[in-house]
Order: C-alpha cells, then structure tokens, then sequence
C-alpha cells in the first residue's frame, strides 16, 4: 500500500518491525535507517535493536532501543518517538490537559486500568526480549501503570504494537493532528536532498 492509498486512515498499522524474540538473530539496523533518525534528531542514534514503526512515507518514526545503551547507561524507554513532526504534535497535546484527564479516569474506571496495567506488561515484556537489566527490572515508561507522565511514550508504544495494546496511547493517537501526510514529508525529503546536492553542483560551476 502506498502513503497515498493508507490516507486518510491514521498511520497504525506497523510494517516495519521485525519482531523476534531472539535478540541475536535480529537483523542489523540499516544505515540508510539510521541517517534518517540523525536527521530528525540532529545526533546519532544510540543502541537502536530496530525500527518499530515507519510513518506511510518511509521513514522510521519509532525506534526500539537497547535497555542498556553502548556507554551503560538503563534506557527503559524501549519505543522512542523520533519523528520532529510526529512528536511536536504530541507535545502540543500534551499542553491541553490530556495527560491530567487520563490519569483521572485511572482511577475511576476500573476496566481502563486494567487494560493499562496489561499495557504495562507488555511494555516489560517486550523490553525483556532485548535484554535483562536489574536497574530497571519492573519500571516500564509513560508513568505506566498508575499515571500518565509522557505521550510520547504512550504513542510509540502504540504505534509498535499495534492498535488494543495500550488503550491511552490508542486514544492519544486518534486526538493528534496529522503529522505524517506523504506532500509534507515529500516536501521535507526534497529539501534535504537539495541541501545534500547544492555543495557538489556549486562544485561543478
């Protein structure tokens, strides 16, 4: 399916990941993949295991991380957003009250937080998959299970998994506003392949 055929239809679906639960067999990260997140980060990357999500034009949007990074360092945020686009939209939701709103209704529906608790859990087991790190044993990310603290987790979590494993990230992204429509990336991309070019043509003159 191209990016044009999945609009207008949010960007769930993940394609992307290869899920294996055997670390060692999981195949190296592609450079060209790699490039593309310095780009949107303005650094390298730092022990990335996979892509978790593309956004519909090609580019990744959520990386799985390493829970231990190259230097030592216990990352428990196992899906990291990097899209600049994707998380300036979630951080413009998160100063609407969201996070205050979803963490109310924790504690009154039962059934909401049962669904987030098993979120939780799934978070830790597919960080578990990675690799066993002590400092972090029982700590997912998001302020899962009882609060909600970051959107961005909760979004990246739910664009790697998919839709009915994390019901507030579910719900936070149905609420942002598009980010990832194919002539805005495009528009993005040619820029960027502009800039790369311009110093060789300037050469040729």
């Amino acid at each position: 399916m191209s990016p044009a055929d999945d609009a207008p239809g949010r960007p769930h679906d993940n394609e992307a990941s290869t899920s294996l639960g055997n670390h060692d067999t999981r195949p190296p990260v592609a450079e060209s993949d790699l490039d593309a997140v310095q780009r949107q980060l303005g650094r390298r990357p730092r022990g990335v295991a996979e892509v978790a999500h593309r956004c519909p034009c090609g580019e990744p949007d959520v990386l799985r991380t390493e829970p231990r990074l190259p230097d030592g360092t216990p990352f428990p945020t196992t899906y990291y957003a990097t899209c600049p686009r994707l998380t300036g939209a979630i951080s413009t939701l998160e100063t609407e009250g969201v996070m205050r709103d979803m963490t109310a209704r924790l504690a009154d529906d039962a059934t909401l937080a049962a669904a987030y608790e098993r979120a939780h859990e799934h978070y830790l087991a597919r960080r578990a998959e990675l690799g066993d790190v002590p400092e972090i044993a029982g700590i997912s990310a998001g302020g899962m299970p009882n609060r909600v603290k970051c959107l961005h987790v909760l979004v990246g979590h739910s664009l790697a998994a998919g839709p009915g494993v994390n019901p507030l990230g579910d719900e936070a992204l149905e609420m942002l506003e598009p980010w990832w429509t194919p002539t805005s990336c495009a528009a993005i991309h040619a820029a960027e392949d502009d800039a790369a070019t311009s110093p060789a043509e300037a050469d040729d003159e």
